[in-house]
């Protein structure tokens, strides 16, 4: 599984966890490069904590678009 953005693969990897239809990647397969962190969190009662990230490609900045 990957994860593509603007032609780019931000992560890819093999061993994903899937929940409620969402693929969750390992953070050691992500491209830190394109990935700013945000102050933005959220709680889920069976998930946990949720940090989000910014995703930053060339000029253009997603603001809490992955966590």
């Amino acid at each position: 599984m990957r994860a593509v953005r603007k032609n780019i693969v931000l992560t890819e990897s093999n061993d994903t966890i899937i929940i409620e239809g969402n693929h969750y990647f390992p953070p050691d397969s992500i491209k830190r490069e394109y990935f700013q962190k945000s102050d933005k969190h959220t709680i889920c009662s069976w998930k946990g904590e949720a940090r989000y990230y910014h995703i930053a490609i060339a000029d253009k900045v997603e603001e809490n678009a992955a966590w």
